[in-house]
């Protein structure tokens, strides 16, 4: 029976590891489009390249184009681009193909660590490879193959290696030091939000070791041992970086007390683990139409949010191991009190359940521990809902892979334009060639990382109520050729708007790159 079940796992294992493989081959044929956060970090590394300082961004500048501006980028991570630069400059390959190189390998990492994680608290490999199972089939662990998110593919491939160490860690000494001094610099480095998970680790360990102690100098002690590290690893990440430049949780809106402030995140569980929020395109905060209004997305939340303290108490009830029930009940109050007290602040992080998945994560092998102690009914109810979530993310995966694959335009970067066809892409890069001292200005951040030779500018996209804040958006000066790239529907006033807010040029002589693009130029 033993041996059956080893071998039962392993082969759960390899299956996944094998689909996720042959994935990642198909996303290095063919890489992903991207997401706008890490974009901006690209654009980033593309002045690096072009010899600007660590983490400076070099871009015209808005008082006088013919000059340009620099600007520390703290409000992501670097590692959104780091990595991938680094695979870009081992193998030479561009930096489509560099982010997918990415996405496979933190893709499998995240896999066996937390994998590891699970058997390390206290679950057999049977339910640890089931959890893992369980993960995979979530559409948010399909994203990446078809937009690059950067810290989100990092910080799943870097968490499970080090909850792992925090279950293995037996006791404070210099090992657990230097191991917090390290850890909490390369979870940063993946993910600026991985420090509300640091937090909670901290509070994690030092309640672990402190915890069946009436001692109160065995309590400091432990407090020591942790905070010391914890402290040193934020100071160097506060003044090399994060004090160099604004951050989300920087800029705020005032106090707003609502239903969802805390109620999102006390629903993470639920919203993460079982792809609620994904699967609805968004409850609270979407891209896409959403499929229930305002007031039934906040009454959803609070059911998950009643569902999830629930399946959070019975979990920490249940779990075979206190380590693991203590761990997930830290990282979730944690979580709750982060994200809580920043949607009261009105700080700049949406309503998006991508950025408490952690809690999806580790509550994973205590769902399905729970599952196994069911009686058969139930258990089929379960394995619906798995199926339901596995086909809407194959349905999510599939065309939207060969979209990108046959119908996304490439160019220079790799990377699977969506905001632009092949045609108009191909007349914008030889204008690039054509030209070393022209300025191009796009509405989509993606789409400067298709110029090689010359400088770019992003600006937002024109509303359907064509009205903007002139300030946000003129450009002053006059450098070289101007080229302005629009869609087609920008002809008329939005048009003439956007010539307007570079008051340096005249004669502007429009260009239809296809049916749905067009260039203005100005010389």
């Amino acid at each position: 029976m033993l041996k059956q079940k080893l071998q039962t796992h392993q082969i759960i294992l390899l299956v996944i590891s094998g689909i996720v493989f042959i994935m990642g081959i198909m996303l290095i044929i063919a890489p992903a489009a991207i997401y706008p956060d890490p974009s901006k970090g690209f654009q980033v590394m593309r002045s690096m390249e072009q010899g600007s300082a660590f983490n400076v961004m070099v871009k015209p500048d808005q008082n006088d184009i013919s000059k340009n501006t620099s600007e520390f980028l703290a409000w992501w991570s670097p590692g959104q681009y780091l990595v991938p630069y680094f695979f870009k400059l081992i193998f030479s390959v561009n930096t489509g193909r560099a982010s997918s190189i990415v996405t496979l390998l933190f893709s499998l990492s995240g896999i066996f660590g937390f994998y590891y994680f699970f058997k390390k608290a206290g679950f057999t490999p049977m339910i640890s490879a089931l959890s893992v199972l369980f993960i995979v089939i979530q559409l948010s662990f399909f994203t990446p193959y078809v937009f690059y998110n950067g810290g989100e593919v990092l910080l799943f491939g870097y968490t499970g290696w080090f909850l792992y160490g925090c279950i293995a860690i037996e006791k404070t000494n210099w090992k657990l030091a230097v191991f917090l001094f390290i850890g909490g610099i390369l979870g940063f480095i993946c993910k600026s939000s991985f420090l509300w998970m640091y937090a909670a680790t901290c509070l994690f360990l030092w309640l672990r070791f402190s915890m069946g102690t009436k001692d109160i100098i065995r309590w400091i002690k432990n407090g020591i041992w942790i905070g010391v590290p914890a402290v040193l690893s934020l100071f160097m990440i506060y003044h090399f970086y994060l004090s160099k430049g604004a951050n989300p949780s920087s800029i705020t809106g005032g106090i707003k007390l609502v239903w969802e402030t805390f109620g999102f995140p006390l629903a993470s569980p639920i919203l993460t683990a079982f792809s609620v929020d994904d699967l609805t395109n968004g409850l609270l905060f979407h891209d896409d139409p959403p499929m229930f209004t305002y007031f039934w997305g906040v009454i959803i939340v609070l059911i998950c949010a009643v569902l999830s303290i629930l399946l959070i108490w019975f979990i920490a009830k249940k779990a075979p191991h206190k380590n693991y029930a203590l761990l997930l009940v830290v990282f979730y109050v944690v979580s709750v009190l982060f994200f809580g007290q920043s949607f009261l602040r009105q700080a700049n992080i949406s309503y998006e359940a991508r950025h408490l998945r952690l809690i999806g994560l580790i509550a994973a092998p205590g769902i399905i521990y729970l599952v196994s102690r069911l009686q058969t009914g139930y258990k089929y109810l379960f394995y619906f809902i798995c199926f339901v979530i596995a086909y809407s993310s194959y349905k999510y995966f599939v065309p939207s892979y060969f979209q990108n694959k046959n119908i996304g335009a490439r160019g220079y970067s790799g990377i699977a334009q969506l905001f632009i066809d092949q045609p108009s892409l191909n007349y914008i890069h030889n204008l690039d060639k054509q030209n070393n001292n022209a300025i191009f200005v796009f509405n989509s951040p993606d789409l400067s990382l298709e110029i090689e030779r010359n400088r770019t500018i992003t600006v937002e996209t024109i509303g359907a109520e064509v009205a903007i804040d002139y300030d946000d958006y003129v450009y002053n000066g006059h450098a070289g050729p101007l080229y302005i790239v629009l869609p087609a529907d920008y002809i008329g006033p939005k048009s003439t708007i956007m010539r307007k807010c570079f008051p340096g040029y005249t004669g502007f002589k429009m260009t239809m790159l296809s049916n749905d693009y067009i260039l203005w130029e100005a010389k």
